[in-house]
């Protein structure tokens, strides 16, 4: 019943409130055993990324009763759309880099400052030295992906490091599914790439952490807000284990974070 100031129920809509109140019960419990039922979907971004490879390990040790099932989506905004569609449950990457409206439907748990590396052919002017300050890239084109609809929280990663910095990023390439398709394009366009430490190399190249500063990749652990999940919560469990035994979450220092990064990963840590 409505009056100009106020919303009431009538007679019949008080009598019927406890059992709509234990049928909507009913659906979460429904809704929540489906959800512990089933495996978990955890997208690792790609098969060479070694932090979210390790967190799912570690969780699966956590939770041996539950199927974590892996995926490779390629990307924090690639695999955003599909968390919120509920087709896959978590993923792992810059969670400051995806759109307002992403986020809002998502929660994160931050799990690392990854230091970031770069990938050189081989035969490169900067490939002899055992560290590649950031200054002696001025002057490269560095292909951090750039044009893929899948990454642009990293390519804006990259366009904020490289900012100042006399270092171009290289423009979009053919977007190459598949390492084979990948070390393909790379090789002819013999770019420079922007990647992690402990990125495998590729055939013909050698990878070389950067300094001065070290640039670190703020890493996160993200699912669709609202999800109950054992898997998920082995997954918090794990990341939260590792970041404290490997000091993931302690920042070199001189290391560098864009601020937007860092409010987020300090706001949840």
């Amino acid at each position: 019943m409505r009056t100009t100031r106020r919303v009431t129920l009538t007679p019949d809509g008080e009598r019927l409130l406890p059992y709509a109140r234990r049928v909507l019960q009913a659906q979460e419990e429904l809704l929540g055993a489906f959800d512990q039922a089933r495996p978990l979907l955890v997208d690792l971004d790609s098969p060479g990324l070694a932090t979210p490879r390790r967190v799912l390990h570690r969780a699966r040790e956590l939770a041996p009763g539950h199927e974590l099932m892996a995926r490779y989506e390629s990307g924090l905004t690639g695999a955003a759309g599909e968390l919120l569609a509920g087709r896959l449950d978590a993923s792992f990457g810059r969670f400051a880099g995806l759109d307002p409206v992403l986020r809002a439907g998502l929660d994160h748990q931050p799990v690392r400052y990854e230091p970031m590396a770069v990938v050189l052919p081989e035969d490169h002017r900067l490939a002899s030295l055992a560290r590649v300050p950031l200054a002696e890239l001025a002057g490269e084109t560095v292909y951090a992906g750039a044009g893929n609809p899948r990454t642009p929280e990293w390519t804006g990663l990259a366009r904020l490091l490289f900012e100042g910095r006399g270092i171009e990023i290289a423009p979009p390439a053919p977007l190459a599914v598949g390492e084979e398709e990948f070390q393909r394009i790379m090789a002819r366009t013999r770019h420079p790439v922007l990647a992690v430490v402990g990125f495998p190399a590729l055939p013909a190249t050698v990878s070389r952490p950067l300094v001065d500063p070290v640039p670190l990749s703020p890493v996160s652990l993200v699912w669709r807000r609202g999800l109950r999940h054992p898997g998920l919560d082995a997954l918090r469990r794990a990341a939260a284990r590792l970041a404290a035994e490997e000091g993931w979450l302690q920042r070199p220092v001189g290391g560098w974070v864009p601020a937007t990064d860092d409010v987020l990963m300090v706001s949840r840590d």
